[in-house]
């Protein structure tokens, strides 16, 4: 049975951008993804294309888009926080069940001919809450699959995969369209999610020999926040994402109205168009490895926005269909940059524990600027028209740019995020009940006076890293009668919330630790304590808090 990996270690030194691949489980999901997002495109394509049928409304037609993006907004985070807390497998299974029905009901209502606009709506609804829910366990998966040093090729090549669908499904979608019929194009849809379900059947992941009870669902879902709201790379390229969506989904809300409308076009010239920015984003996705060697995540997030805004531009003037589909390349190039620089820096700056959660809320971030974008997009082009509201958007996206760069995504090379284990279990006469608290933790310090400044500008780092794992307050404070003798304080909600502490710190922070450590003069190490509130019970052992929630 195939099983998850060590995803710390790996026999190449200098890995190259196909390496994951040789990862059987990877290769596995891999191609079931292909296949998947081929089919999530033909529906796309489809459902764009048979909206216009049923309506001519710019308004509908962007009701499409926002059929799709409405349900991650809404049910992203709970997604996230489930995928931190109970089985993935099982978890995934059912959301490829549920997607699976939903475009079986869209090509059954197309073959008899009762689809009407409100129906494609409702159904595009159900197919996008499938996605919401599926989404941050994908994505959290390739960490389990991959070691840590192939994460970022592994991310770049599932960015390929996704454009590789992009290539592929809307010409596919536009033939059978042209060919047979929407029915037949929801019908290859509903095929396409069979691969990932038999692939998932035969996924196992390794467990955590250090896993903890898991989280409550409220309590994981703030703990989320809190990590996301407190990890600063994180937190740029949330910033970074919005920025950049509101004003690129422009584009994807009205191209079914420049293909039908502005270019007098078919089906096929619809699928085409999709399928140039495809081809641009394949490209590129094989090329970043070389351009990453050049430029920083940073600045090529920069320049591929103005350049995704030039493309707007574009289409909001040309209309020779070959020059368009040209445009259209370069726009995919632009697109798979931002987007797949994006992804890199939002996996590499979260650890495992909170992965899920963090990726839902990169996900529910990038998909509400998806709704809000097409919603708006779609009513200026109802009081205006389709290329007036495309170049209102693209000269948006060039002011965002420079308003947002300031905001790094973080260093180049892959923080070590994973778990240290280097804090001992807590000195302690008897082991408390895991739910009293709330807990004290204090740590003394012994400091020189002349490096009290550089002391408490690196204990400061350490205090983000408490806050950020569980605690809800921390403060250091100096000892009035001895100069240079520091107490550190956190209070987390109980002691099992302690016990995650433990098991959050990860080898970046054992590094800050270490920093901070150095300062202390005193012959031993630094002295920690442990309080409790509340009236003690029966104690536990430590074992059976470790394997019962």
């Amino acid at each position: 049975m195939s099983k998850s990996i060590d995803t710390n270690t790996s026999s190449t030194s200098h890995p190259g951008a196909w390496e994951p691949l040789q990862m059987p489980m990877f290769r596995i999901f891999w191609l079931a993804s292909l296949g998947s997002n081929i089919g999530t495109w033909i529906n796309a394509t489809t459902s764009g294309w048979v909206m216009t049928d049923l309506s001519s409304s710019p308004v509908m037609v962007s009701l499409v888009q926002v059929a799709t993006s409405l349900p991650v907004v809404m049910f992203a985070l709970i997604a996230g926080a489930l995928t931190d807390t109970i089985d993935h497998r099982r978890y995934l299974i059912c959301t490829q069940i549920w997607m699976m029905l939903a475009a079986a009901m869209l090509a059954v209502l197309t073959a008899t001919g009762q689809l009407n606009a409100w129906s494609l709506l409702i159904l595009t609804f159900a197919l996008g809450l499938g996605t919401a829910m599926a989404m941050p366990a994908l994505s959290a998966a390739i960490a389990d699959l991959v070691p840590r040093n192939l994460l970022s090729q592994a991310i770049a090549l599932n960015s390929l995969s996704m454009n590789l669908s992009r290539s592929i499904g809307p010409a596919i979608g536009g033939l059978l369209l042209a060919q047979l019929g929407a029915w037949a194009a929801y019908g290859v849809n509903m095929i396409s999610f069979i691969g990932m379900t038999i692939m998932l059947w035969y996924w196992r992941r390794l467990p955590d020999e250090h896993a903890l009870p898991p989280e409550r669902f409220f309590q994981a879902l703030r703990a989320g926040l809190r990590y996301s709201w407190m990890a600063s790379s994180f937190r740029a390229v949330l910033i970074r994402a919005t920025a950049f969506i509101v004003f690129a989904s422009s584009v994807w809300a009205l191209l079914p109205l420049i293909a039908r409308h502005e270019l007098a076009g078919n089906p096929g010239t619809y699928g085409f168009l999709l399928t140039s920015v495809g081809v641009g984003a394949v490209i590129t996705a094989i090329t970043l490895p070389r351009i990453y060697k050049h430029t920083t995540r940073d600045r090529l997030v920069f320049i591929a926005t103005i350049v995704y805004a030039l493309t707007t531009l574009a289409i909001a003037t040309i209309r020779n269909d070959v020059l368009l589909y040209i445009i259209m390349a370069v726009c995919g190039a632009a697109w798979l940059s931002v987007l797949s620089s994006l992804q890199v820096a939002a996996q590499i700056s979260v650890p495992a524990w909170v992965r899920g959660r963090a990726l839902s809320l990169y996900i529910m971030i990038f998909f509400t600027g998806m709704t809000f974008g097409s919603l708006l997009w779609g009513k200026v082009a109802a009081q205006t028209n389709t290329p007036v509201a495309l170049l209102i958007s693209a000269a948006g996206a060039v002011i965002a740019a420079l308003i947002v760069r300031k905001f790094s995504l973080g260093p180049q090379e892959t923080p070590d995020l994973t778990p240290s284990y280097h804090w001992p279990h807590p000195s302690i006469a008897k082991e408390p009940d895991k739910n009293r608290g709330p807990v004290l933790v204090t740590i003394e310090y012994e400091i020189v006076l002349d490096q009290r400044k550089d002391f408490l500008r690196a204990i400061n780092s350490l205090g983000i890293i408490r806050r950020r794992d569980g605690a809800f307050a921390w403060g250091v404070f100096e000892d009035l009668a001895v100069p240079g003798r520091y107490i550190e304080i956190f209070q987390v909600s109980s002691w099992l919330d302690h016990l995650r502490q433990h098991a959050r710190i990860t080898r970046e922070d054992q590094r800050i630790q270490e920093v901070v450590n150095s300062f202390h003069i005193g012959e031993t190490v630094p002295k920690v304590s442990h309080f409790a509130g509340g009236a003690p019970v029966s104690p536990v052992s430590y074992d059976s808090i470790m394997t019962n929630s």
